[in-house]
């Protein structure tokens, strides 16, 4: 059973949901073939003669740096790193089992031992005993990634807004960015190895590119601070980021390393930021270790658990409880004072539902009737788990309206996703009288698109919609791109979309409370599928919503602007008290519901 009503009331503390970041990539010509490269006859070259100079002497400087790092990796072939297998041999769990409903465990269990290059067994340093040979490895470690931060000044084209504020020289080597890294280059060559620090990947520079960002997206940022809590939230997001770029370029052994130092900061019992670290890790870890069967797979996320804790946060969750309350609304406005409303749903929400019931019974129009078609696709692995709770589902709706004193119908009708218009009969849209409304909360993500069928289920399911003909459709999503962006933009997103639930999750419930264990146990399995899985695996297919748009579009449908009143209610239902860290917004007609400027659901009505 889930609970009578959720606190939204307290504001929470919040923190900026902003997208992890990518570790980047050198470009240009490779200091040697600098030395070899003549300069350019054109014009602009001819102006910038003295900066190839200075471009060049530089040159000779890192061959000389790689002459020294060259000596060290002979060292090293003589004596093999230490293998990061034995620091991730002792993590255990999977990011599966992250949910709190079941027994807690570490999210990084089933990562196989791997041979490891001298970076990824050096950045387990901070954890195991560092003996002289490990130090003498990590100072030509450190210096292969000083020189590499070299190479991204020296090489820049400089193009664009850089060219314009560089030297007279035209070099696009800042004379402070140069002096800085050969400065710490050279004291860490010459340095005693006594003084060098174990925990030696705390202390590298970071190198990192924001990704890219999406228009229809809004995310939040904050402010670098220089209090440990935000440098420790920055290294893990860094972390993650670096992880997750690793396991993009198939680099396992070094994804393996980056994780074994996560799970010092992932505590899925701790607060939202050691949780966020817990849940995403645990993806990745999920992905890098041999994967459980396809149907082992979609079993423990389709299940009935994971359904009845998908209900749960729907329930529990502003964030998503509000963008539903405004569908609901929506829906209010299209039928106005009809008395038979007949609501064709394909993933019926317990929430939605019965608050929809209420706000029909406070119309006071006296006979009106509520009939709700329940459409199950028998292609679709959400369908058994939803088949069986479908008929406690009806029983319980009907007792609502019963004592709401509404009329109340409920059946299921087993229908693929291209026959909707066809079955149009056995649906029940012939009957006379009623006002027709289509939901589509939560459920249009589930259902493949051209990406993973070519038979386009998502966009056959919504020509059929539109051949129904109802007064309005109702449309509830995550905004999250999780279909077909790569992995590394897939994950940076992931990790600023549920940071963001994940701290307003704080606002509403407690840290040990039992429902936000099952609520985060429904967000760390999407996560996991989103970010672990490929191809049809992967059925957690979110879009942000100028996709969901052009959709819609492309099937015919228009949309209905939902209107000020409809924001207004949605905010009366939050109360003043939480307005501070939740938004609601009006934004061309949609209802965007979010965290601390980081939309995180939206509800748009069609016709």
């Amino acid at each position: 059973m889930e609970p009578a009503g959720a606190p939204w009331c307290d504001p929470g503390r919040g923190y900026g949901a902003g997208s992890a970041a990518e570790a980047p990539t050198l470009k240009g010509q490779q200091p040697q073939q600098l030395l070899l490269t003549p300069p350019r006859q054109d014009g602009a070259a001819l102006k910038r003669s003295l900066g190839d100079v200075e471009r060049w002497q530089q040159a000779l400087y890192l061959r000389a740096v790689r002459q020294r790092v060259a000596v060290a990796a002979q060292s090293q072939m003589a004596h093999p790193p230490t293998d990061v297998g034995p620091v991730l041999a002792g993590a255990t769990a999977s990011p599966a089992s992250y949910g709190f409903s079941r027994p807690p465990s570490s999210p990084f269990a089933g990562l196989s031992p791997q041979p490891s290059s001298t970076l990824s067994s050096l950045t387990t340093a901070s954890h195991v005993e560092t003996p002289p040979l490990l130090q003498r490895h990590t100072v030509a470690a450190r210096e292969l990634v000083l020189l590499q931060e070299l190479e991204k000044h020296l090489l820049d084209d400089g193009d664009g807004e850089a060219e314009a504020t560089g030297s007279a020289c035209g070099s696009t080597v800042t004379s402070s960015a140069w002096g800085d890294t050969i400065q710490e280059l050279n004291s860490l060559t010459a340095a005693p190895l006594a003084s060098l620090p174990n925990n030696y990947s705390n202390t590298v520079p970071a190198m990192s590119r924001s990704p890219p960002s999406n228009s229809s997206s809004s995310t939040a940022s904050s402010a670098a601070s220089s209090s440990p809590a935000a440098s420790t939230t920055a290294s893990s997001r860094q972390l993650l980021s670096e992880a997750a770029a690793a396991v993009a370029d198939g680099n396992h052994a070094a994804a393996a390393a980056h994780l074994a130092v996560l799970k010092t900061a992932a505590n899925p019992r701790g607060d939202a930021e050691q949780r966020l670290v817990a849940m995403m890790a645990g993806a990745l870890s999920s992905r890098i270790r041999r994967p459980p069967a396809s149907h082992q797979h979609l079993a423990g996320l389709c299940g009935a658990e994971q359904r009845a804790e998908w209900q749960l946060l729907q329930h529990v969750s502003p964030c998503f409880g509000l963008a539903l309350h405004g569908a609901n609304l929506a829906i209010l406005d299209a039928v106005a004072d009809q008395r038979a409303i007949h609501l064709i749903d394909f993933d019926v929400s317990v929430a939605q539902h019965t608050a929809l019931i209420d706000s029909l019974a406070s119309r006071r129009v006296a006979g009106t009737c509520l009939k709700v078609t329940a459409v199950t696709d028998p292609t679709s692995p959400f369908t058994p788990a939803l088949a069986q709770a479908l008929a406690a589902t009806g029983q319980r709706l009907k007792e609502h309206a019963r004592q709401a004193g509404v009329e109340f119908r409920f059946r299921a009708v087993s229908c693929v996703a291209g026959e909707v218009e066809a079955s149009r009969s056995r649906l029940g849209c012939d009957e006379t009288g009623e006002a027709l409304v289509v939901n589509l909360a939560f459920a249009l993500s589930r259902v493949p698109d051209e990406s993973v069928s070519p038979a386009n289920p998502r966009d056959a399911l919504l020509r059929g919609v539109r051949g129904l003909r109802p007064r309005v459709v109702t449309l509830v999503e995550q905004e999250l791109g999780a279909n077909t962006a790569p992995l590394a933009a897939r994950f940076a997103d992931a990790c600023a979309h549920y940071g963001a639930v994940l701290e307003s999750l704080d606002a509403t419930l407690g840290r040990d409370s039992a429902q936000r264990a099952r609520a985060e146990a429904a967000l760390a399995s999407k996560a996991a599928n989103a970010v672990a899985r490929e191809g049809p695996d992967r059925v957690e297919r979110c879009e942000v919503f100028g996709k969901w748009r052009a959709r819609f579009g492309m099937a015919g449908l228009r949309p209905v602007a939902i209107g000020q009143g409809v924001a207004d209610r949605v905010k009366g239902r939050l109360g003043p008290a939480a307005r501070p860290g939740f938004d609601v917004k009006l934004d061309s007609g949609r209802l965007a519901i979010g965290w601390m400027g980081r939309v995180v659901t939206v509800a748009s009505a069609w016709r």
